[in-house]
């Protein structure tokens, strides 16, 4: 095989594509893992001799603690108290958009928060083009500012958009919708790699 310039500059790309994925997901661990063990080794060598302590051990003690922490919300007095820290943050002028914007994108990773049915296809008035949404409110939700401003039939549907963070909020009547079977985590992945990271195709069926 001959190469030319352009042959080892296709070779080059492929291998970057390849390559810097797994660099970048190997580096952002070992950043987690230097920051929490950078942050927790201090407190933990007070407890621990320090023949006896070795690296990792600071991350190890993390995840028990967030498996405590946990364990601890499932109660109600163990919800409310865990509340606390967010409601302080929350209350900060400044702060609170911060902590308000990663809360809101943990709580659509999880999937928690979401009912059955939360990811849905909304079909565009006048066309056949229909955007991948997240069902985030339902106009029969009480005490809520944007349920408030629904109708009974109408649903608050966020649209991501694909190689970004962004998106919009919508207002549509459910019969512009149809359930797909997927998480919203699922569904995120799938908008925000513009369908290319994705091999599966979701089930569009209508429940």
């Amino acid at each position: 095989m001959r190469l030319t310039v352009s042959k080892l500059s296709r070779f080059m790309l492929r291998g970057l594509f390849i390559v810097l994925p797994i660099v970048i997901t190997i580096e952002l661990v070992r950043w987690v893992f230097m920051t929490v063990e950078g942050w927790l080794s201090p407190s933990l060598e007070t407890f621990v001799p320090p023949h006896w302590y070795i690296p990792g051990m600071a991350l190890i003690a993390f995840l028990l603690i967030c498996v405590l922490i946990g364990f601890s919300a499932y109660s109600r007095r163990g919800a409310r108290l865990w509340r606390i820290p967010g409601r302080v943050l929350a209350a900060i002028p400044g702060i609170n958009k911060i902590y308000g914007i990663i809360q809101d994108l943990f709580e659509v990773m999880s999937g928690e928060n979401f009912e059955d049915e939360s990811v849905v296809m909304v079909k565009l008035p006048n066309s056949e083009v229909e955007l991948i949404g997240i069902v985030t409110k339902k106009g029969t939700e009480q005490n809520d500012r944007i349920a408030d401003l629904l109708g009974e039939e109408q649903l608050a549907v966020f649209l991501p958009m694909a190689y970004n963070v962004g998106g919009y909020m919508i207002m549509v009547p459910k019969s512009c919708t149809r359930n797909l079977d997927m998480k919203p985590a699922e569904a995120l992945q799938l908008v925000l790699s513009g369908g290319l990271g994705s091999k599966k195709a979701p089930d569009t069926s209508v429940k």
